[in-house]
């Protein structure tokens, strides 16, 4: 029997948030105002950068937004999951380029850290300081007993950590470690000795990735050895569901964008709009956005409210809002025409965001895998 309030618990605060995200979004990040700050070189061969508006992110602190998943213990808001996702979903509209929902998926395994350390970082959080998860291995696994990095006998870190989003952005790592009484979850400074950030090449201009080498890297334990792989799992529905938003988010730009295009852009006399074979298929790309919405919410609200069958629900959203974000790209590119495969239009900014995404934490494929199992059982 489910335990979940009504409209997935998102009130009139949920509500308050989300409008005023709108707003601000569309005021300062408009697909314009994107492309000029992301977009300016398309040789291929360009230096990798981490390109984003400092002034923008400053402004998001000032307006309280890191602070929202914080319990107000640690200083923050407290407010449910659903709000980050509110947040994540209006981002991914404006393929915001931020450690914003980095620093959300951080709060959510700094929350389930219980520890004074967990949150005194918690508070900076809230004050504004972004903040990445470490926790991925070379093979790319997330898995909460798959790390790289290893635990020296004086604390320090030794080791590598990959795929490490937004790296560029932020100031510190909560880091999956290993030592002999298991993994541990470790906060690190971005700029203490022994740390190297090395940037990824990605298709997501809007984004950063990068693998950190870390040599004998001073650390602050979060959660003891033993402990971290169950708070990684934990926050796992939680992370799912923002990662599954921003994909919401781009996918309604792209419908969006589609369709003033399909009813201003005129062949054989007619509107691309008025034919069956654009028409059609848009109307499956806004059902898709809708399955994946309403599961997005459905998995964050489950993760404060009904914890047990989170985790299920997170599966969903994940492989419905990926299969949703391919959808909604090949099909906002094609409906373009010519001009959707150049680097002058927009599509392609949201078009690389959603494919980075969709494998972001696993595709649909491997997370229906998961859910299959949990649902019949593993096989033999």
């Amino acid at each position: 029997m489910s335990t979940q309030p009504k409209n997935f618990g998102f009130g009139e605060d949920e509500t308050m948030l989300r409008d005023s995200a709108r707003k601000f979004f569309t005021d300062n990040c408009s697909a314009d105002k994107l492309h000029g700050l992301v977009a300016t070189d398309p040789d291929i061969h360009r230096s990798i950068d981490s390109v984003w508006d400092k002034d923008l992110w400053q402004q998001i602190v000032d307006l309280g937004w890191t602070a929202v998943c914080v319990p107000e213990s640690a200083g923050g808001i407290g407010m449910p999951a659903v709000a980050a996702v509110a947040l994540a979903e209006e981002a991914g509209r404006a393929a915001f380029p931020s450690p914003m929902l980095s620093t959300f998926n951080a709060t959510f395994v700094l929350n389930n850290c219980q520890s004074e350390a967990a949150s005194q970082a918690l508070g900076e959080i809230a004050s504004g300081k972004a903040t990445t998860l470490a926790i991925t291995d070379q093979a790319g696994s997330w898995d909460s007993l798959n790390t790289d990095v290893g635990v020296n006998s004086d604390g320090s870190l030794s080791g590598t950590a990959y795929f490490v989003q937004d790296a560029g952005k932020v100031e510190q790592l909560v880091v999956s470690a290993k030592s002999s009484a298991g993994i541990g979850l470790y906060l690190v400074d971005v700029q203490a000795a022994g740390v190297e950030m090395i940037a990824d090449g990605i298709i997501d201009l809007t984004r950063d990735q990068a693998h950190v080498v870390f040599s004998n890297a001073s650390a602050t334990e979060m959660a003891a050895p033993g402990t971290g792989n169950e708070i990684i799992d934990k926050a796992m529905p939680a992370i799912l569901s923002i990662v599954s938003a921003d994909m919401v988010g781009a996918g309604e730009w792209l419908l969006q964008t589609t369709i003033e295009y399909a009813k201003t852009r005129v062949q054989f006399d007619r509107p691309l709009g008025f034919f069956q074979a654009v028409k059609h298929p848009l109307v499956n790309v806004m059902l898709d956005i809708d399955r994946s919405k309403s599961l997005a919410y459905n998995a964050a609200c489950a993760y404060d409210t009904d914890p047990d069958n989170a985790m299920g629900f997170a599966h969903m959203a994940k492989s419905q809002a990926g299969e949703m974000a391919v959808f909604s790209s090949s099909r906002a590119v094609q409906f373009h025409g010519g001009i959707g495969f150049t680097w002058e239009c927009y599509v392609h900014l949201f078009f690389k965001r959603q494919m980075h995404n969709q494998v972001l934490y696993g595709d649909a494929k491997y997370h229906r895998a998961l859910l299959a199992d949990k649902v019949m059982g593993a096989a033999a």
